[in-house]
């Protein structure tokens, strides 16, 4: 039996979303402060939720291991991310698991109820990704920072923006796979038809078959004679 095309979409998927967020928890890159006050101007301040870098782009001067000076790391939303995305990263792997041994491309039937499980507990680490990075676009402004310097976004944030995005579709599309659990469930429960056979003819005459009847009207028809009977002259 060939891997349902869910089953594929989810497990190239699902991989996937795990790279971009794996890349997104550790890589220092979830804001960027540039064009500080008193400052150079090529200076950039890198801020993640687990270490802080400066860098200098003119010499492409970059240190990391700076100093917490305005509370960075005490913010609510970055302890948020802190505790969630390693939380989510765990479940992915898990997830992945369960799916490998629910999908068995090596074997002839997989297992759809397991593939399903595995595709609930994929959605889960999607959402449980995608909540601390949309807390954080929601903070991105309110974060500390030096006064008057310029906020954007950094690439770990939308790395870890696409990664739950790829680990939720990844998930409902494995979850799909209940459907086929039902499927046989209702196959289970409905009766077999009936099927008509074609069986002898009764020495009495009755027909167990209306077939039986249009084959003697036909055969009647061709062995009737053209002749006059002696009754007719």
């Amino acid at each position: 039996m060939r891997t349902p095309a869910v089953m594929i979409v989810g497990l190239v998927l699902c991989p996937c979303g795990l790279l971009l967020m794996l890349t997104g928890t550790l890589a220092p890159n979830w804001r960027q402060v540039s064009l500080i006050p008193e400052q150079p101007s090529d200076l950039i301040l890198e801020q993640g939720i687990w270490d802080l870098c400066r860098e200098r782009q003119s010499i492409h001067d970059r240190l990391c291991g700076q100093e917490d000076e305005l509370g960075y790391f005490k913010e609510v939303s970055v302890q948020v991310a802190r505790g969630m995305m390693p939380s989510s990263l765990v479940l992915t792997v898990l997830g992945l698991v369960v799916a490998a041994l629910g999908v068995r491309c090596w074997r002839k039937e997989p297992q759809h109820a397991l593939a399903g499980a595995s595709g609930l507990v994929l959605l889960l680490s999607g959402l449980l990704s995608l909540v601390p990075a949309s807390w954080y676009t929601h903070e991105l402004e309110v974060l500390p920072a030096p006064s008057g310097a310029t906020l954007a976004v950094g690439y770990s944030l939308v790395l870890s923006y696409l990664g739950s995005c790829l680990e939720i579709l990844g998930g409902v599309a494995l979850t799909l796979s209940f459907h086929h659990c039902c499927k046989e469930r209702r196959a289970s429960k409905t009766p077999p038809s009936p099927v008509l056979e074609p069986g002898p003819r009764s020495i009495t005459g009755a027909y167990s078959n209306p077939w039986d009847v249009l084959e003697d009207e036909r055969d009647g028809r061709r062995g009737r004679s053209t002749l006059p009977c002696d009754s007719d002259l």
